[in-house]
């Protein structure tokens, strides 16, 4: 028992140490001032958000953790409500500039010709137990074949093909009136909080931009924006094009999306039938070079068609409006998409998403959310530090080989298992890889940190 205790005891010690130096090296107070996060009275904001922020690590809600007397905070529940309703802390801000630290850290680990990428997805933020909710609505999981009280938590990260950081996200009601289950309460017009309750209830590829256009604000390098084929539509490539970044995407085969090829606008699946496949065991059938026109102008892209081996009448499109990129490098650069899913399982699993905030306030739910993503970034400094030499510095970084990019042949693999899962035009990867993926990333915890993790 004796030995328990004092392991347990260590463990704490570990624990405490690697977030007080997380705090410390990526100025998390700072970044909460930016975000206009500022006491009037009291306590100090950081206080607040760390209390927060180690809830995880003791597997109790914040009631229960009060209750039990666990840990005795000088602040009562009240205070932490009040922080978390606040109107005037502006998260996607808060988010955007702490992950630009912990991105900056990490740059140097890889060379200057590394692709790293912006990734965009959304998954279901369930709410399944009230209908109180503040701009709940029903929301359809693709997963579960269902539809679910709740929010799509739209997220936007970054990855080098190592580490994948979460940006900023937002959750997403619905921009019709009908759909939604309760409406948003009167705020001040000037606050934050209207700003985010308004951007709530627009549609997912617009909010898409206004996160993009933050993170472009944080100065965060990235050349390419992965998104699959709910968010495609030329619409949507234009808007990011003009922000700055190339497009690599998965495209619908829908007869209603027609891109212009040999002068003549027409969907992919007649591209597709117009053309020549690839003959023997190539990889990818077709590649063609298309424009991606709206409102009078045009963008120039290639698609790459990309078979089944198990099914040969089936293929997936993948565009990119970089067309100096080989059709290999463009599955290779798309493999990387696949880090967000992970990110949505551990956040799900792990930081406990859907179970800590039990509040019908919006401005609670969006405080829990950016929560969560700052507990995920601190995994992923500590997941890439235990796994790159070159996070040590000095010679270790001039004397170690950098951590390999995602190679080909494991994006390829990646793209033929969204094949066995086609759902509703969204392509997902099995349960089976999405598991070993999770397993890889959660294997790299310090151990430390993964014991006092424990499965929602």
């Amino acid at each position: 028992m004796e030995k328990i205790i004092t392991q347990e005891y260590e463990n704490d010690k570990a624990v405490t140490a690697k977030v007080r130096n997380f705090f410390l090296k990526f100025h998390v107070g700072s970044a909460l001032k930016a975000a206009n996060a500022y006491k009037k009275k009291g306590f100090a904001v950081t206080q607040v958000f760390r209390y927060l922020f180690v809830l995880v690590f003791s597997n109790r809600s914040m009631y229960m953790d009060m209750l039990t007397g666990r840990s005795t905070p000088e602040f009562g529940k009240d205070t932490v409500y009040r922080f978390m309703q606040s109107l005037n802390i502006n998260w996607i801000r808060f988010t955007t500039t702490l992950a630009a630290r912990v991105i900056k850290t990490l740059e140097p680990l890889t060379e200057d010709d590394r692709v790293n990428v912006f990734i965009v997805d959304d998954s279901v933020c369930e709410r399944n137990r009230s209908k109180k909710v503040e701009l709940l609505t029903k929301v359809y999981d693709h997963a579960k074949m269902a539809f679910r009280y709740g929010f799509r938590m739209l997220s936007l990260g970054w990855s080098d093909g190592n580490t994948f950081v979460p940006v900023n996200g937002i959750l997403l009601s619905s921009e019709k009136q009908k759909s939604r289950i309760n409406e948003a309460k009167a705020v001040d017009k000037r606050t934050s909080g209207h700003k985010r309750r308004m951007m709530s209830m627009t549609k997912a590829t617009s909010a898409m931009l206004e996160l993009l256009s933050e993170a472009k604000k944080a100065s965060i390098k990235a050349s390419h924006v992965l998104f699959d084929s709910w968010f495609t539509s030329p619409a949507s490539i234009h808007a990011v094009c003009n922000l700055g970044y190339h497009v690599i995407a998965m495209v619908k085969k829908s007869p209603k999306m027609h891109f212009r090829y040999n002068g003549t606008d027409m969907p992919l699946t007649e591209i597709y039938k117009k053309n020549k496949k690839r003959r023997g065991r190539s990889k990818y059938m077709l590649s063609v070079i298309v424009e991606v026109v709206k409102k009078g102008k045009s963008i120039p892209a290639k698609v790459v068609f990309v078979r089944n081996r198990n099914k040969r009448s089936e293929y997936l499109c993948i565009i990119s409006t970089d067309i100096d990129l080989s059709e290999d490098e463009i599955i290779r650069i798309y493999g990387k998409r696949w880090d967000i899913e992970v990110f949505f399982k551990v956040c799900k699993s792990y930081l406990r998403l859907n179970k800590d905030c039990h509040s019908l306030s919006y401005d609670a739910m969006t405080a829990h959310v950016a929560v969560v993503f700052t507990r995920y970034m601190l995994l992923a400094v500590e997941e890439r530090n235990a796994t790159d030499d070159r996070s040590w510095g000095e010679l270790f970084l001039m004397f170690s080989d950098e951590l390999a990019d995602i190679s080909w042949i494991h994006a390829f693999h990646l793209l033929l298992d969204a094949f066995k899962n086609i759902i509703a035009d969204r392509f997902c990867l099995t349960e089976k890889l999405l598991d070993e993926l999770f397993e890889k990333f959660m294997s790299s915890i310090p151990t430390e940190i993964k014991q006092k993790l424990k499965t929602a």
